[in-house]
């Protein structure tokens, strides 16, 4: 295996971004008129991919590939005697990989650059852009004095560069957020005996003075439970802000937007995905889908390659590591983008279809310190069962009022998993995702807030499958608050540099929303020993302490659950659902779940802390 070192830019070159600039017209022209000869491309045709591609920039090929108007053989034909230059065969000529390591994998990668072969004075270079290469030529010659521009396909240029240093590169993925902000420096072992010792005192307490443990364990729940909730209400009362959006820019030349969708097991559902995905109405040459699969995933793989993808999408396949993580997906996938946007969705999305050009418009508004959009997420199938009406509601609550609440007070926002919309360059220079988080959605936003970057929220809704099934609920919600304990485990390692790069407002906003709902799911059933009273049993404290105080401890319990009654029927309220807000009062039944799953990530955090327990899609998907 390659070392890591070897992958990345030597010296002072650092990585490279393929910015898709304009091809020169008298090149373009030229290869139209190669392809009118050759009889690949109508008349009609061409004149209106002529127009796209003046009226847009961006590569003529590419425009010809997406709209799918030459397919890509006889393409680089034509581009090679348009070129008049060689068209290199990869599979024949297999690259030294010591070239590849001196200009780095990841520039090779980032700019389908494949520097081959020592030929007689001068290094044969391969390229997928020729109209990219001059601006190249003085960084390879540089490093290998004079070279030689040869044509290769991407697909076959990024074939063969996994060939030659697919395993580093996989190896990278894993390691591109710097050990001190990783999550992967936590080891488990450290925390079993403290956790061991802090359960021992429990019970005995609980053996020796049951009463007295019950009371400082429910003053603990309140205060966790009432921080919680009232950040919350805080939220709540911020959603309601109303804030003046900024008027659609117009826009000379629209950006390239890249969207990665990590696939896992989804063979049953990839299909419908590619539908979805399909009715997006942003210009298709500027788009560019990649459908990133594991290399062992030979299912989902056979599903793609039989869906028949447009040009605009493509398969990235991501080598074997030591961790198999969506995070890890999307750190090698981002290699393979074209855009300066980068966008996220899961198997499962449907988003609205205008939802790229309303990313587009609002970045283009806003300055550069806003590094990130998160869109809505909302569930076409919150009718299924019970426990899809209470997913919705919780969904909504999340949302349209504490994810917009918080953003808007000026806290730092834990992101979701998908419909993400990152600025390319901000996200590089983060170091992309840590892929051992299994929230790695929760800790990018942080990271963003630490290094002072804004992120807001979009009025765009992509919809997703709701988890209808307990035991598939409890796994996908056990990963999630593994994930912010996680998350809170490794931003509070330095509490203090913590506090001065987010601020006194976003530290407490940290403090009250990962560690504050995690307690709150951990210490509920302290909270529900109050519903002993309603089955008309009395309560252990109320032994001990005086029925004042009892009453005003039962108020407190009270005022928590009648607050996320409030809280949730004004989520549903914003949706366009229709469900009965007598719904949100049954909840009391389904959080107990989301205690259960909180244990379980407890216990995975002692045992197997990286581990990612896959959720199921595509049972209840109701529409096309």
């Amino acid at each position: 295996m390659a070392s890591v070192i070897a992958l990345q830019p030597r010296g002072q070159f650092a990585p490279l971004q393929d910015t898709a600039p304009v091809a020169p017209p008298s090149r373009a022209e030229a290869l139209a008129q190669v392809l009118l000869t050759d009889a690949q491309v109508s008349p009609h045709a061409m004149v209106e991919a002529l127009r796209l591609h003046r009226a847009r920039g961006g590569r003529f090929a590419d425009v010809l590939l997406t709209r799918g108007l030459v397919a890509e053989a006889p393409l680089y034909q034509a581009m090679a005697r348009v070129w008049q230059v060689g068209l290199l065969d990869t599979a024949a000529l297999r690259p030294d990989a010591r070239l590849i390591d001196r200009f780095g994998a990841v520039n090779c990668m980032a700019l389908h650059l494949l520097p081959c072969r020592v030929l007689g004075g001068g290094t044969l270079v391969a390229t997928a852009y020729p109209e990219d290469f001059h601006r190249h030529r003085p960084q390879l010659e540089a490093l290998f004095g004079p070279v030689m521009m040869t044509l290769a396909p991407r697909a076959a240029i990024e074939t063969a560069l996994l060939a030659a240093r697919g395993a580093g590169l996989a190896q990278l993925a894993e390691t591109r957020v710097p050990l001190p902000d990783s999550c992967r420096r936590y080891r488990a072992a450290a925390y079993r005996l403290p956790s061991a010792i802090l359960g021992l005192v429990l019970l005995l307490a609980a053996t020796l003075w049951p009463s007295h443990a019950l009371l400082g364990l429910t003053l603990f729940a309140l205060l966790s439970g009432t921080a919680f909730t009232g950040l919350k209400m805080a939220a709540l009362f911020g959603a309601l802000l109303k804030r003046k959006e900024p008027p659609a820019p117009i826009i000379a030349r629209l950006p390239i937007v890249s969207v990665m969708v990590a696939l896992y097991r989804e063979a049953n559902i990839a299909p419908r995905l590619v539908k979805r995905l399909g009715k997006l109405d942003y210009p298709q040459e500027l788009l560019d889908v990649l459908l990133v699969v594991e290399a062992d995933d030979h299912l989902t793989r056979a599903a793609l390659d039989r869906a028949d993808l447009p040009g605009w999408m493509r398969i990235v396949v991501v080598p074997d590591g030591t961790v198999k993580t969506k995070p890890r997906a999307l750190n090698f996938a981002l290699d393979h983008c074209r855009g300066s946007i980068v966008g996220v969705y899961d198997a499962e999305d449907a988003p609205e279809p205008d939802q790229i050009r309303k990313v587009v418009d609002r970045f283009h508004a806003r300055g550069p310190d806003l590094a990130c959009l998160q869109g809505r997420l909302d569930f076409y199938n919150p009718r299924v069962n019970w426990f899809s009406r209470c997913f919705t509601i919780e969904y909504a609550a999340w949302f349209r009022l504490l994810l917009p609440g918080i953003e808007r007070l000026g806290l730092a926002v834990p992101l979701g998993g998908t419909t993400l919309f990152f600025r390319r360059a901000v996200l590089e220079n983060l170091g992309r995702w840590d892929a051992h988080n299994v929230t790695e959605d929760a800790d990018l936003g942080m990271r963003l807030a630490r290094r002072g970057y804004r992120t807001e929220l979009l009025d765009t809704t992509t919809f997703e499958e709701a988890n209808c099934r307990p035991r598939s609920w409890v796994k996908q919600r056990s990963r999630w608050i593994k994930g912010f304990m996680m998350t809170w485990l490794t931003h509070m390692r330095d509490p203090m540099l913590l506090w001065r790069e987010l601020g006194p407002r976003k530290f407490l906003g940290f403090q009250l929303l990962l560690a504050g709902s995690v307690l709150h799911a951990l210490l509920a059933p302290v909270l529900w020993s109050f519903w002993l009273l309603a089955l008309g049993f009395s309560h252990p404290v109320m032994q001990i302490l005086p029925e004042g105080r009892f009453f005003l401890l039962m108020c407190s319990f009270m005022a928590v659950e009648i607050s996320l009654i409030v809280f949730g029927i004004a989520g549903l309220a914003r949706t366009s659902h229709k469900l009965s807000p007598l719904w949100v009062p049954t909840m009391v039944l389904y959080y107990p779940l989301a205690t259960l799953a909180a244990y379980k990530a407890a216990w995975e955090m002692l045992v197997q802390p990286f581990y990612w327990d896959k959720t199921s899609h595509g049972e209840f998907d109701q529409i096309g």
